[in-house]
């Protein structure tokens, strides 16, 4: 396959690059900064021989009569190079430093504070459909995600089957991350139902028969590796009584899909919906991530059960999105966006659904899905949907 080229855009002084497990991070750095030095730890001889010395990292740059650009791949695995980078950046040699990772536990444990602040944190994300043209396939997409590993592969149902157990593997098991195992495989199951939905950690507990405490621990090592993120309620000028739990979203609705247990009492429709509202999630979320204009992502819930799955709020605007998954509009559906025009008229207000025709319903804007995933990119402000012609 191919390489897609991809909206992340380096900064040019030192940055952390973190995102899960094969989404590109290694492939993007290797392109673009291919003439820098290069120290793999995905290699265990290099893990060995940095952590018994990191101070060898020093030896490496002071080898050097200029400076250059030094990528440390998956600084995780040797967290005490951070202090020797810091440093190196401390004594102002003009080194810069790209640090790429799957996982932020044990560097937010090291004690020197993600380099207090001197490198940039960044985050590269499954594909964007955008990223992909013509090649990105919606059914596909909603199947097996959006992960490059897995779009490259020709066995995509079989590499999502054995993604888990490699994280489960790697960095679960041998970073020694949790105790028991085998509790923690049940509430990777347990969790997938939760995705796109309210995170009740105490239902979670149960079915997974391990106490709400230990589960607690769990979601915040999901969120850690990176596999799983909450979704904060908005709360900005509230007048009504909101809801207190966020939401939960698995990283990849392939990776939602390859977790979550079917059987005869699991409708295949509520499956596709989490699937395609968890799509929107994670396009929104690379969205925000990759674009200039500073925005945060929430969701709108009143006590009383009235909802809006996204909420954008930034610089440019407020904007409220309701995902559904159907082919027509009820005016039911509606009702969460109605109720949210009335608190916040300020905000514009968007439904997206498996249809195929661009619509004005009660001055929102109704859109197929596939049309807003495929303009979605960072340079796009969301105003400019209601401009944009009907394709």
């Amino acid at each position: 396959m191919e390489l897609i080229d991809r909206f992340f855009k380096p900064p040019k002084a030192s940055f952390f690059l973190f995102g899960p497990r094969g989404t590109g991070k290694s492939t993007f750095i290797s392109k673009v900064f291919k003439d820098s030095l290069s120290v793999d730890l995905l290699d265990p001889e290099r893990v060995r021989y940095f952590s018994a010395m990191p101070e060898r990292l020093k030896e490496i740059t002071d080898a050097y009569p200029k400076p250059g650009t030094l990528v440390i791949d998956e600084i995780q695995k040797v967290p005490d190079l951070l202090p020797v980078v810091h440093s190196v950046m401390e004594q102002k040699k003009g080194w810069n430093f790209i640090l790429t990772g799957s996982s932020a536990r044990k560097l937010k444990r090291s004690g020197v504070d993600l380099l207090g602040g001197r490198a940039i944190l960044c985050t590269m994300h499954p594909f964007m459909a955008s990223e992909m043209g013509s090649r990105f396939s919606f059914d596909d997409a909603l199947l097996h995600g959006l992960l490059p590993i897995v779009v490259a592969s020709e066995n995509p149902a079989d590499v999502l089957r054995s993604y888990a157990a490699l994280y489960l593997r790697e960095e679960v098991q041998m970073e020694g991350l949790v105790r028991n195992i085998g509790n923690f495989s049940r509430f990777l199951e347990a969790i997938s139902f939760s995705h796109a939905s309210i995170l009740n950690i105490s239902n979670v507990a149960r079915e997974c028969a391990v106490e709400r405490k230990v589960v607690e621990g769990y979601v915040e090592i999901l969120e850690d590796i990176l596999l799983g993120w909450r979704l904060p309620v908005f709360t900005k000028r509230a007048k009504r009584k909101l809801a207190l739990h966020p939401k939960f979203f698995l990283f990849d609705a392939g990776v939602f899909r390859s977790l979550r247990p079917q059987g005869p009492f699991d409708r295949p429709e509520e499956i596709e919906g989490q699937a395609l509202e968890g799509l929107i999630a994670q396009h929104l979320k690379a969205w925000i991530a990759y674009s200039d204009v500073k925005r945060e992502l929430f969701f709108w819930r009143t006590r009383s059960g009235v909802e809006v799955d996204f909420i954008v709020y930034g610089e440019d605007g407020i904007w409220a999105i309701e995902v559904k998954n159907t082919q027509h509009i009820r005016p039911a559906d509606l009702r969460g966006l109605r109720s949210f025009k009335e608190e916040f008229p300020e905000g514009k207000t968007f439904f997206l659904y498996r249809g195929k025709d661009r619509l004005s319903r009660e001055d929102t804007l109704c859109l197929p899905c596939k049309e807003f995933l495929a303009a979605l990119q960072p340079d796009l402000v969301l105003e400019e949907f209601f401009s944009i012609s009907h394709k």
